[in-house]
């Protein structure tokens, strides 16, 4: 007897190959390691800038008047300023202040915004409508002017600006805590954890907390590039950092008297620098959520 496919081959028709899921599982796994290498690649770029700033922190501020005001060249990749000052270390120096000004102030937020979306997901309708109602008011004040008022009333500084972009970029991340904590309560194996009698805590430490933990993870990377251009800006508006201080907002502020004698590489590499910076941020946050995400990371 003839098997079935040879039977349809016989008449004519061509039988498909069956799927081979070792090719889907061979393609899944190669774009995990091109995910993992990306968020690998844009960590350590993000570390070797912030240690060559620390490590070029007393060169930046060196002067040399016999080197000023010198287009980029070799010996000077970006130049050097009006007090003769090398401009790629005062870039380097700038964006390690920056990222540790956003690293302090991104840490500080994503704690505020886990204890309120928590409070909100789990202690009841009042706290909840207080919570919400408070996380609508932060978000209805545009983040530069209630952050200009905070770092003005604080002395300005880095504590000024740091603890001013704490206090203002939380509402999202709380946000998105309270929708996660809430989906995770009704779930069914919360139910189940419930009825075998397992305490409160035990179900917030086995159940809740693998649950919210990688969108907290997630939403907390992604404050970054938030905290870091929201420094640069009050800080190039006057409110923010010292002008002594090597940062990005001062670079960019002093070069403006400058531009109009054609002086462009003062703030066209610092701006471009604090753009990639902001952009590796994105990269590590976008690769980590593809990673750790469960919706995501079947693709």
């Amino acid at each position: 007897m003839r098997s079935g496919k040879e039977t349809c081959e016989a008449a004519g028709f061509k039988v498909a190959a069956a799927p081979v899921l070792h090719a889907s599982r061979a393609a899944r796994w190669g774009n995990r390691k091109l995910t993992l290498a990306a968020f690998v690649l844009a960590v350590a770029a993000l570390a070797a800038v912030v240690a060559a700033g620390f490590l070029a922190a007393d060169a930046a501020t060196a002067t040399d008047f016999a080197q000023k005001n010198l287009a980029p060249s070799l010996a000077h990749p970006f130049g050097t300023d009006w007090m003769g000052r090398d401009m790629l270390l005062r870039t380097l120096a700038g964006l390690s202040t920056s990222v540790l000004v956003g690293l302090l102030a991104a840490g500080a937020s994503s704690v505020i915004a886990l204890v309120l979306g928590a409070v909100a997901a789990l202690g009841g309708k009042k706290a909840d409508a207080v919570v919400t109602w408070l996380i609508d008011l932060m978000m209805g004040i545009p983040h530069i002017v209630l952050l200009i008022l905070i770092s003005f009333a604080l002395g300005k500084g880095f504590w000024g600006v740091t603890i001013g972009v704490a206090v203002t970029h939380w509402p999202s991340l709380a946000r998105v805590v309270r929708a996660e904590i809430l989906q995770c309560r009704e779930s069914t194996f919360v139910a189940v954890a419930r009825k075998l009698g397992q305490s409160p805590l035990r179900i917030a430490l086995k159940h809740m907390v693998p649950y919210v933990l990688p969108q907290f993870i997630v939403g907390l990377i992604l404050l970054f590039p938030h905290a870091i251009l929201h420094e640069a800006a009050v800080t190039f508006l006057g409110f923010g950092l010292p002008p002594e201080q090597p940062a990005t907002g001062v670079i960019l502020s002093e070069s403006m008297a400058y531009l109009s004698a054609g002086m462009w590489w003062l703030a066209v590499f610092p701006g471009l620098a604090l753009i990639a910076t902001v952009l590796l941020f994105d990269v590590a946050g976008s690769n980590l959520r593809k990673l750790i995400d469960p919706h995501s990371s079947q693709e």
